[in-house]
């Protein structure tokens, strides 16, 4: 659904997709109940999730930002 709105809140599925392909890191959907990394990682996600998460990782790629490692 191109106009869809995702929930981008930090830890969330679509921020954890975007900052998964911002690393370079390959798709793993998960998302965090709070903040990321400080509270518990779900990785039984709903459909819904999961598309957000796919939907936070395509439009990073389809921009082109990658962290610069050098």
């Amino acid at each position: 659904m191109p106009n869809k709105k995702y929930d981008d809140r930090h830890g969330g599925p679509y921020d954890r997709g975007s900052a998964d392909s911002w690393y370079s890191r390959p798709r793993e959907p998960h998302y965090y109940v709070g903040g990321t990394g400080t509270s518990a990682k779900v990785t039984a996600l709903t459909a819904e999730e999961v598309a957000a998460y796919h939907a936070g990782y395509d439009k990073n790629e389809k921009s082109g930002g990658k962290k610069d490692w050098g």
